[in-house]
């Protein structure tokens, strides 16, 4: 399987005084707001830093789910955080806090299943920076 997904920025302005847009191709994000204080501060809008987040904790998810049915265990619940660090200019560590609900799974097999997930996502695959992974088994 191949295809290829886009989205777009427009950026206005100096890096601190100026403002920008993010947009996806599905249009979930259409004009999202971005600016230094969405950025560095606490405003409004979005951030790359929260979109990395967001990317990894669904492609994590979505890959834990595809292994544990390779597996043979069918999923109730997949939870995953992905905490994203910025440190000195650069993405320096990923943190996934993980909670899942797996009916028949041993603790053993559920740890397996999840650390082949970290390792193997494609947005893990892609980043370089340290990834830690916490996973409870509910």
């Amino acid at each position: 399987m191949k295809f290829t997904r886009q989205a777009n920025a427009n950026w206005q302005g100096t890096g601190m005084e100026g403002k920008g847009t993010i947009s996806t191709q599905s249009t979930t994000l259409d004009k999202a707001q971005l600016s230094f204080k969405t950025r560095f501060e606490e405003g409004v809008g979005t951030n790359p830093e929260e979109l990395i987040a967001a990317a990894h904790s669904g492609c994590f998810s979505m890959k834990l789910s595809f292994v544990l049915t390779d597996m043979g265990f069918v999923t109730t619940s997949i939870d995953t955080i992905a905490k994203v660090t910025f440190e000195d200019g650069k993405i320096t560590l990923i943190h996934l806090d993980l909670k899942a609900k797996i009916d028949g799974i041993s603790e053993e097999q559920f740890q397996e299943a999840a650390i082949n997930a970290k390792e193997n996502c494609p947005i893990s695959q892609l980043l370089n920076a340290e990834i830690t992974l916490n996973a409870i088994l509910l």
